[in-house]
């Protein structure tokens, strides 16, 4: 078998650990030089194929791929930027095909959530029908844990643990001062459909009346009248209140709590945020003193706190994802497999991406607690061994040290530019 270069890219948004994948997979092609020649990153995700833009990754010392394990961020550029469906724009994938061709990439990693998968296995298909077959494999991640046949996603553990943290530690500020200071705190987290990371912030208190006292969930309808009689009895309870918020909450209708009334760029609602609205709500119904905080990029950024489950299998998934293409395996995602609970034990396992492919997985109900404002001891069994143990960085000067890449681009081979 000819050796053929390889593809890599990061897709939509980034997490801490993406650059662990990322690390694995330029690692393991290194020591697989009979088959795999060199990998070539995309310049902003899929974007960086389209156009031509290839980040030549033999040209970065070993030294420094390795750093990538450390440092958050998406080292090559990520995107939002979803293929139509072949039927619609065949064009793009045509693109993809001729510069694959023009390069000589055999081998194609698409490191994302559903919506990569999606395109991992189209770009699979479009490859065989124009005769040019090129193995498709796709890497997990996703913040959000929501992608199916894998007990839990890269990514998610390391803002699991940050969440829970935050939570802890922002509660015992609140706990401080709320006889004569802020009495409601609310931290709104990422998830716009499963409730996941909101859920994980249940790990900072476990017993009665330890915060955070209310978790607002996308899989439990909102309901105003219910939040606000909660927020006052813990108010006059335990002198305070800590609230969890995914931003994807929303009335039992469908509407967020948070819609912004704009798109983005997946066509996906853009949300407003939903910890103003509900302090908003608090402020007129109750008049209690309230801070709020969006934790935002700071959640899937914050490697310093990362989780070490987290990192190495964001690594090893990234590992795993070159040893299926050189095995000749196609259209497929390694998975993560949960063989014991207590003590945590974990394998690699594949799912195709046919039926990985624009799918969400929430929350399982028996996770969220009866008033629908916690979470269960199943869901603590299932969440603790994700955000377990330390990895972190080097430090120098006080911050921690990151790669620095050269992100060297490959002299372009085709005529035609293409648009976007």
């Amino acid at each position: 078998m000819a050796i053929k270069n390889a593809f890599y890219a990061q897709s939509g948004g980034v997490t801490a650990v993406i650059n662990a994948s990322a690390c694995g997979v330029i690692q393991t092609a290194r020591k697989h030089t009979d088959k795999i020649g060199k990998v070539f990153a995309g310049r902003n995700g899929i974007i960086g194929a389209l156009k031509e833009e290839l980040i030549d990754t033999s040209l970065e010392s070993d030294d420094a791929i390795a750093a990538l394990l450390h440092t958050p961020g998406g080292a090559f550029g990520s995107c939002r930027y979803k293929l139509k469906n072949i039927s619609e724009n065949q064009r793009e994938y045509e693109r993809l095909i001729e510069v694959f061709r023009a390069h000589d990439i055999g081998y194609f990693f698409y490191n994302g959530g559903g919506d990569s998968q999606d395109t991992a296995y189209k770009v699979s298909q479009i490859g065989e029908k124009m005769g040019y077959p090129i193995t498709c494999i796709g890497v997990p991640k996703t913040v959000d844990n929501d992608l199916p046949f894998t007990d839990c996603c890269p990514g998610f553990g390391s803002v699991a643990k940050y969440i829970a943290t935050s939570t802890l530690e922002a509660s015992l500020d609140i706990k401080s001062m709320c006889e004569t200071s802020t009495k409601v705190f609310i931290l709104e987290v990422m998830g716009r459909h499963a409730g996941w990371i909101a859920a994980s912030g249940g790990l900072a208190g476990q017993g009665e009346g330890q915060p955070p006292h209310i978790i607002l969930f996308p899989e439990i309808p909102f309901n105003r009248e219910k939040f606000l009689e909660r927020v006052d009895q813990c108010v006059k309870d335990y002198g305070y209140c800590v609230v969890v918020a995914s931003e994807g909450a929303q009335y039992e209708d469908g509407r967020f709590v948070a819609d912004a009334g704009a798109k983005d760029a997946f066509g996906h609602t853009q949300l407003g945020g939903v910890a103003p609205a509900l302090a908003n709500m608090v402020k007129q119904a109750l008049g209690h003193k309230y801070h709020w905080a969006v934790a935002d990029y700071l959640q899937r950024a914050a490697r310093h706190i990362a989780s070490a489950t987290d990192v190495e299998q964001a690594y090893t998934v990234g590992k795993a994802a070159v040893e299926m293409a050189i095995a000749g395996k196609q259209a497929l995602m390694p998975t993560i497999v949960r063989e014991q609970a207590k003590p945590y034990r974990w394998s690699i396992g594949e799912a195709n991406l046919s039926e990985v492919a624009n799918q969400e997985k929430k929350m399982p109900i028996h996770y969220i607690t009866d008033d629908g404002f916690g979470i269960t001891q199943d869901c603590r069994d299932y969440l603790q061994p994700l955000i377990e143990g330390e990895s972190f960085p080097p430090f120098e000067n006080g911050l921690p040290k990151v790669a620095h890449l050269k992100n060297q681009l490959v002299e372009k081979k085709l005529r035609t530019e293409f648009k976007l």
